[in-house]
């Protein structure tokens, strides 16, 4: 992807998102078109919920897990589609000092808080700040001082944007307003390119341009080391099927790894590629985030999703790049501090191709 490609998406992503919160609380889905891809998402969590994507002879499927309606959403545990946070990921001992200060956290993952808590920013509803069916749709929020335990008043908005005919573009920024407080926030689509409805992704090859990972303890909860992943059951530095080497795990992939940095020539680094030889679709990732994690639905259990299919374990992999896990009690990883004044931007940018 050239630089003068990412720098106009730059250009055209330079909207003035954070307006003052609606009182309309109304739940609405929502549709955006480019050629033959169509997304269609909600402003309840502001979520995907579907993206309909051309194979190698031009049939469209929808390759996202999901429901078939917004009421579904609400009773969803596994994060289908959504934009989590305040703090995505885990948070180890739902607790964390800033500044001095011991902040306690709903602990909604056994003993540690994930996703932001109980009710993250995947499980409110969002404002509508500007929609247009043929170019982008911003959704903001504003998550008070305290909300589920995190300091401070913040100012959050995601704009999900087609670009050209192919790419889809995630822009996510807070503005923290009153007091320094943690932000990493994620996209959290479940992805099966052959479909949503079409079985596991063992069969998808991927290649992660990450050559190390953040090991975790039984619990997820980073170590704080950082180690290779050459020689591991981890190492996708090649394109390899993700089924070649998982049954090496105890369940499946569910770590952070830490995205390669380019040589300084652009804003983006390329996370990953994921490619489907039935279909033939192809997904290439670019994010500014440091890390990434990889997730092949291993926790999956019988979920009823859209049009009566049942989703079952490895039925799809999440790519949510992100700040590393646990960033808050490990001082040698790369804060997520954002003070006032100051505003967290995190960017995505999907290609998608076939052939």
């Amino acid at each position: 992807m050239s630089n003068l490609s990412l720098a106009f998406c730059f250009i055209l992503l330079s909207l003035n998102v954070f307006r003052s919160q609606a009182e309309d609380t109304n739940i609405g889905i929502y549709e955006l078109k480019r050629g033959q891809f169509q997304i269609k998402l909600t402003n309840y969590g502001a979520t995907i919920i579907s993206l309909l994507v051309p194979d190698k002879n031009g049939e469209l499927a929808d390759i996202v897990l999901g429901y078939d309606s917004v009421e579904s959403y609400k009773n969803d545990t596994v994060y289908f589609g959504a934009l989590v946070g305040r703090v995505a990921n885990r948070i180890g001992g739902a607790q964390f000092t800033l500044d001095g200060k011991t902040y306690k956290l709903p602990a909604n993952d056994g003993k540690n808080t994930l996703h932001g808590g109980f009710k993250g920013f995947g499980d409110v509803v969002w404002n509508v700040a500007s929609y247009k069916m043929d170019s982008h749709i911003t959704f903001t929020y504003v998550s008070s001082d305290q909300e589920q335990g995190f300091p401070g008043k913040l100012e959050v908005a995601v704009t999900y944007m087609f670009y050209e005919t192919n790419k889809l573009i995630v822009k996510m920024e807070a503005k923290a307003i009153d007091k320094a407080t943690p932000v990493n926030l994620a996209q959290h689509s479940y992805w099966n390119l052959k479909g949503h409805d079409s079985g596991d992704i063992l069969s998808h090859k991927i290649q992660l341009f990450a050559s190390q990972i953040t090991p975790v303890d039984n619990k997820l909860i980073p170590t704080g080391e950082i180690k290779s992943v050459k020689g591991t059951p981890y190492d996708f530095l090649e394109p390899k099927e993700i089924g070649s080497q998982i049954h090496g795990l105890a369940s499946g992939y569910d770590i952070n790894y830490v995205v390669d940095k380019n040589d300084g020539s652009s804003h983006f680094n390329k996370v990953a590629m994921v490619e489907d030889s039935v279909s033939g679709r192809k997904m290439e990732l670019w994010s500014n985030q440091p890390g990434v994690q990889f997730y092949t639905s291993n926790m999956l259990k019988e979920v009823k999703g859209k049009n009566g299919f049942t989703y079952h374990q490895y039925a799809a992999l999440c790519l949510e790049t992100q700040g590393f896990p646990d960033s808050v009690n490990h001082p040698n990883f790369p804060s997520q501090i954002v003070n006032p004044g100051q505003t967290y931007k995190h960017f995505m940018v999907y290609r998608f191709t076939a052939h």
